[in-house]
């Protein structure tokens, strides 16, 4: 469970959040520059809140009263991002195996054929990032965020470059991580549909606020 009780601002923007992530998967949807990839930083430790406090699972991340702030190599949360931001140089196989190789054995709750099977990604391992399709490097980012062993996972807007078709072939992935890792999920789109799929638990965000949705 996430609990997240912080304030941040930037200027004249102002991002100010009281919520409880329990949902196995929780929708974020609002208009551009409402907060929604702030909110994910805070979270990951990308950013640091002005006050308040983040829990997950029972561990405080943040609580800027008592002065704590883990850093994200601390936090244990998967991110992946709109881009997907692979390694060029480096092989599918090693991009998937470069957060993994830096856990402890005890640490890994996913192994690498586990988590290629899952994905369908078997056929991609030898592959440079530039030869794969924009569908394809998402599903390499997905899985090298799994094999972190991550208790949480953030996808900021990850089929936001896909065409339709290429949405509708990496949904049903999204939902066999829900279903079959049992990972929890933070899931940030404009796309309502998107989320839907996923979800009935959505945030609506609003020019730093919750707003029902």
């Amino acid at each position: 469970m996430l609990e997240l009780d912080v304030r941040w601002q930037r200027g004249e923007f102002s991002l100010q959040v009281q919520a409880v992530a329990d949902a196995p998967v929780t929708g974020i949807c609002g208009p551009s520059g409402a907060g929604k990839s702030t909110l994910l930083a805070l979270i990951a430790g990308l950013q640091k809140p002005d006050a308040g406090r983040i829990t997950l699972d029972g561990v405080t991340l943040v609580d800027e009263r008592s002065g704590i702030f883990l850093p994200p190599e601390q936090r244990h949360i998967g991110y992946v991002f709109q881009d997907a931001q692979l390694f060029p140089h480096l092989s599918v196989e090693s991009n998937l195996l470069y957060g993994f190789r830096h856990l402890r054995q005890e640490e890994r709750r996913f192994q690498l054929d586990e988590i290629v099977a899952l994905l369908e990604i078997g056929h991609l391992l030898g592959r440079r990032p530039r030869l794969l399709s924009g569908g394809e490097k998402q599903r390499v980012a997905l899985g090298r965020a799994l094999l972190y062993s991550p208790r949480l996972l953030l996808l900021d807007e990850p089929l936001s470059s896909l065409d339709s078709a290429r949405k509708q072939q990496i949904l049903p992935f999204l939902l066999r991580i829900r279903d079959e890792l049992h990972m929890p999920m933070l899931y940030v789109s404009h796309v309502p549909e998107e989320i839907a799929y996923l979800t009935e638990s959505v945030w609506q965000i609003r020019e730093g606020r919750l707003a029902p949705a």
